[in-house]
């Protein structure tokens, strides 16, 4: 498959590398649940994908596309994606996908901030399995400003290296604040 060259395009084919039929996957930041569908493709009905989104809409939309593609193997909920783990034990999720920035198509008046970001990196960085993965995509500009993206960064460096492997992609030439991109890997020990 081909992807395109941007932050998100990147994301899909890192993930679409690392994530087999049968996983269990999170989709923190749910969106118009594109990701969300992406990820089941890929886990197939032999998998879980479990979706994340503090707007309705955002719910509403993902449900929406989930049933027009008879999937049924994800599950939506309207909650904050810092409380995926209350959801989760630790070491049992494959992959988790978040976008951080806000809803495409809806108010921009309404995003995610770094704090919450932040905790649900961490938390999400505990649910992963040894050789798990984690994609962001961090969008910033416009109404939210630079205060999520300055927070994660800030927040990325300080990840223990003996643990995980991170890193970022930047489009250092193009213009109008391009989506970042970070990998996040676990180690297997």
């Amino acid at each position: 498959m081909d992807y395109p060259l941007n932050a998100l395009g990147l994301s899909h084919q890192f993930m679409a590398s690392h994530i087999q039929k049968g996983a269990l996957c999170i989709d923190g930041t749910a969106g118009r649940g594109r990701d969300t569908l992406f990820l089941c493709n890929l886990v197939g009905p032999s998998g879980k994908v479990h979706a994340f989104d503090i707007q309705e809409e955002a719910v509403a939309s993902t449900k929406s596309l989930l049933e027009q593609h008879n999937v049924t193997w994800a599950d939506v909920h309207l909650e904050n994606h810092c409380h995926i783990d209350r959801h989760f034990t630790p070491d049992t999720v494959d992959a988790i996908m978040f976008n951080f920035g806000w809803l495409p198509g809806g108010n921009h008046h309404v995003f995610s901030h770094g704090e919450t970001s932040v905790k649900a990196i961490e938390k999400g960085l505990a649910l992963l399995k040894p050789g798990g993965v984690m994609s962001l995509c961090i969008y910033y500009g416009r109404e939210s400003g630079y205060e999520e993206r300055d927070t994660l960064l800030a927040y990325l460096e300080t990840i223990d290296q003996k643990r995980f492997s991170v890193l970022l992609g930047n489009f250092i030439n193009r213009t109008n604040e391009p989506p970042m991109v970070v990998f996040i890997f676990k180690d297997r020990i």
